[in-house]
């Protein structure tokens, strides 16, 4: 059998990818090995957001009288929480099949593995196997978590994330091992279910933020209780009757952690075990699967997307990755531009990628940070607006964060990060500004609705000119 294009992997990569080819008229085949939908719909990003959900009205319960409201308590039920996320899992990844198959996608079930440049097997369940071949293929993967390479680690109380989801008991101590943006979204879930939670990271957490806002969030989750042991190592594991313990080091010498169970967050690799990428002729660069800046390989007839290009671990990236690859392998035009800021400054539309870590309160970013900015010696103004200032924050009593832009002297927005509530949503008036090249002056004139939250954006910008409306003007020092 022979296709216009073989997409490898159903994740957000590939069906969307797979959606894309079929609307454009193409003859497509999805091939997946699990279920579709990947990692972020069954294990990762949905289950995830189900649990963040609960986790928020929990706290929300607790502090009800905050609204002249009194309730009697609030507990976790196991039993319904894991019902709940089943539910909203099963829902999507259905829904997402049966659009695949109303647009006409074939949708094979196995293994696939490439025999030549331009054919692959796949593999059933059973050991039966088909050879297929396409004039274009799409591999998308993923990735696979990252087992780190600790005494002990194998123990019988370390999970992943996957594990964890599915948890039946909730842990009373849990450690989580790592300090990106999936350590630090369970660390805030589990501590509002009422775990223990103790966050070891090697380094610093969630670097890809700047330094002053991870200043903030780290003080945010150890108000809540959560506990940061940041430039520690993780030396050993050892097993107990009940439990584990976890012998770490840190500024302050070595520890003893003790733990119900032990979360193993140090980062996902790309996967592409089995698909003989060296029969693919398909290069490697590092642990990826090496692309152009079109998601090219090595093979002009094979493109990767999403995780297993290493690129960014997103899947929002790999979805949009998906589209571009497809309209490109179809002939159409598309405008996927440079940027170009001021000067030598360009940055192209596919690397304006926002990120979204749910944690409680919200944490958003997208473009260059402030301490990016430095590295790079560029000129920039800074501007931070907080929600303590903001009506709608106010009447929601959320007021903890802000929202912070980054902008060349000229005005040209070109970074957001903010720390607040629905930071989520809010960063996306931001990602388009910046997508499009426009100036502080193009979001300060948009009228934004009142009251809400997304007039602290506005007057975010309005503090890169004159200076915020809706606070008092900072004095200036007498020379």
């Amino acid at each position: 059998m022979t296709y216009k294009i073989i997409i490898i992997g159903g994740g957000p990569g590939g069906y969307v990818a797979a959606i894309r080819a079929a609307q454009l008229g193409a003859k497509v085949a999805l091939v997946e090995n699990h279920k579709i939908g990947g990692t972020c719909l069954n294990y990762g990003c949905i289950p995830t957001k189900a649990f963040y959900k609960s986790a928020e009205l929990i706290d929300e319960a607790k502090h009800a009288n905050s609204y002249g409201l009194e309730i009697d308590g609030v507990r976790l039920n196991t039993e319904l929480l894991q019902v709940q996320r089943q539910k909203v899992v099963t829902d999507l990844t259905s829904g997402v099949e049966k659009i695949l198959i109303a647009n006409g996608v074939e949708i094979i079930n196995g293994t696939a593995s490439f025999n030549s440049k331009d054919s692959i097997t796949v593999t059933s369940e059973d050991g039966s196997s088909t050879d297929l071949s396409a004039e274009h293929f799409i591999i998308a993967t993923g990735s696979k978590v990252f087992i780190p390479p600790v005494k002990g680690i194998e123990s019988k109380y370390v999970v992943t994330s996957k594990e964890l989801l599915e948890f039946e008991e909730l842990p009373e101590k849990l450690v989580i091992l790592g300090g990106g943006v999936i350590a630090m979204e369970f660390a805030s879930i589990f501590n509002s279910f009422g775990s223990d939670v103790t966050v070891v990271a090697r380094s610093s957490v969630l670097k890809t933020f700047d330094k002053d806002v991870v200043k903030r969030v780290s003080a945010y989750m150890k108000k809540s209780g959560i506990k940061i042991l940041t430039n520690t190592s993780v030396l050993e594991v050892t097993d107990g009757e009940n439990g584990a313990k976890v012998a770490v080091e840190g500024k302050k010498g070595e520890a003893l952690l003790e733990a119900d169970l032990i979360l193993s967050a140090m980062g996902r690799r790309p996967h592409f075990t089995g698909l003989n990428v060296d029969v693919g002729g398909i290069n490697l660069k590092g642990h990826a699967i090496e692309v152009d800046s079109h998601f090219k390989t090595s093979n002009s007839k094979v493109y990767a997307i999403g995780d297993v290009n290493g690129k960014y671990m997103l899947a929002h990236a790999a979805s949009h990755q998906g589209v571009h690859v497809v309209e490109e392998i179809l002939g159409i035009s598309q405008e996927h531009d440079e940027i170009q800021y001021s000067g030598d400054l360009s940055v192209s539309k596919m690397d304006i990628m926002p990120g979204c870590v749910f944690i409680s309160p919200e944490l958003a970013a997208v473009g260059i940070g402030e301490d990016q900015a430095k590295e790079m010696e560029l000129d920039v103004k800074v501007s931070k607006f907080p929600f303590t200032a903001n009506g709608k924050a106010m009447t929601l009593n959320h007021t903890e964060g802000f929202v912070k832009l980054i902008a060349l002297e000229s005005g040209n927005l070109i970074g957001a990060q903010i720390l607040g509530a629905h930071a989520s949503d809010l960063i996306h008036e931001l990602t388009l500004a910046i997508a499009n090249g426009l100036n502080v002056t193009d979001v300060t004139s948009t009228i934004h609705a009142h009251p809400t939250l997304s007039e602290s954006v506005a007057e975010a910008g309005f503090g890169l000119l004159e200076g915020a409306l809706h606070m008092a003007p900072i004095k200036k020092k007498k020379s």
